[in-house]
């Protein structure tokens, strides 16, 4: 019944979007989970008479055990989409920020398009607003998460450990508790295992990674997982931001600690600065409130004690303080300048500022939290000071 629901608010979305509705063509695999309870290699196709057909090429077999909806129809090429489809696919939708240009150019050997219009941006607002099933799920996650980051993280804390291999341990573990075992974002090309981690300065290291924690990396080649030859010694700050996730749904939550000795006065000092801001930004997250408005009223009355390395460190920083959680990790609702689509209950959003310290590493915090209509509920147990092991 709750996908039956999300196709017919899709068909309505797509019925109201200002262009004409013709087709619909859903190729990532996320949406197509979303819509049919099943990720497979395929095309799930709405048209504009109401049928909705689930092409799938592999596995149209465990396509068919997974999904309740009987949408399935096998395919070995886009060829065999003529069996169901006309040649004229008319004015259609299309997820343009993931689908492969080539992957167009197949299908229009075969169909014409009218015109082709972007889809992205539609479904992207359907899954903003989560089901009762959907954050029980989240809700799950974010307990799994806080017994991570409270309970085991500092167990794995050992004099010489080094970046990577606390990662793996931290991985080992967060699969023995519950965790889903990837870390989905909907960037295209982004990689990740199950987040950030660093010791002292590594922290704050440049990224290609859009967010305002730094990573060193195994190397070039590889600038994630964490570097071989950084070894965890005492008064490092240890930095961990963790994706975390349950059944397809994610939290998202980051942790400082500091290893072998209490945090400095500044580190205190910044952290702290930090998990007000926390605070005050989530205490906004009321239904009709307008994310970008947040963002401004927050950043416009910083504390003094952030100065100019917030939300990053140097030239490295972000422009915003959440985002939205949910079958990915990086979704809207953004905390940010440009995004003026009021808060609905049911939204689930990380917010996560941070800030860097010149030869130190990263402090701050990030919490999930969903959208009530009585005021925000935090998932993930809420920011703690930065705790010493």
């Amino acid at each position: 019944q709750e996908l039956e629901q999300r196709l017919a608010a899709l068909f309505q979305a797509l019925n109201q979007s200002g262009h004409q509705f013709d087709s619909a063509l859903i190729f990532n695999r996320i949406n197509q989970y979303y819509f049919t309870g099943t990720m497979q290699d395929g095309v799930l196709v709405l048209r504009k008479d109401g049928s909705v057909v689930h092409f799938v090429r592999k596995s149209a077999e465990r396509a068919k055990l997974e999904s309740p909806l009987d949408l399935v129809y096998p395919i070995s090429s886009y060829r065999d989409l003529l069996a169901k489809l006309p040649v004229e696919l008319g004015s259609t939708f299309i997820e343009m920020e993931t689908v492969p240009l080539a992957t167009l150019e197949r299908l229009k050997k075969y169909f014409n398009f009218a015109a082709i219009h972007p889809l992205d941006g539609i479904i992207s607002r359907l899954r903003m607003v989560k089901s009762p099933y959907e954050l029980d799920l989240i809700q799950e996650s974010g307990r799994q998460h806080r017994q991570l980051m409270e309970q085991v993280v500092p167990q794995l804390l050992k004099p010489g450990i080094s970046e990577v291999e606390f990662l793996a341990d931290l991985y080992a573990s967060m699969v023995k508790l519950g965790h889903h075992g990837v870390s989905r974002f909907s960037v295209l090309q982004l990689e990740m295992i199950a987040g950030q981690v660093g010791f002292g300065d590594s922290s704050i290291y440049p990224t290609n990674f859009n967010g305002p924690g730094g990573m060193l990396g195994m190397s070039p080649a590889v600038p994630l997982v964490g570097n071989p030859n950084r070894h965890l010694k005492k008064g490092d700050l240890v930095f961990v931001d963790i994706g975390y996730g349950v059944q397809g749904y994610h939290s998202d939550k980051t942790q400082i600690y500091s290893f072998g000795a209490p945090p400095d006065a500044e580190a205190v000092k910044i952290h702290q600065a930090c998990i007000d801001v926390l605070n005050r930004t989530a205490g906004q997250l009321l239904v009709g409130a307008i994310p970008a408005d947040i963002y401004r009223t927050v950043m416009a009355d910083l504390p003094a004690a952030l100065g100019e390395n917030f939300m990053g460190f140097g030239q490295e920083r972000v422009q915003f303080l959440g985002h939205g959680v949910g079958l990915h990790i990086d979704e809207p609702p953004v905390i940010a300048r440009g995004f003026n689509v009021p808060l609905q209950a049911n939204m689930v959003l990380a917010i996560e500022p941070k800030c860097g310290i010149a030869g130190r590493g990263m402090v701050g915090a990030e919490e999930t939290f969903v959208v009530m209509p009585s005021g925000p509920v935090c998932l993930t147990g809420g920011a703690r000071e930065i705790i010493t092991v």
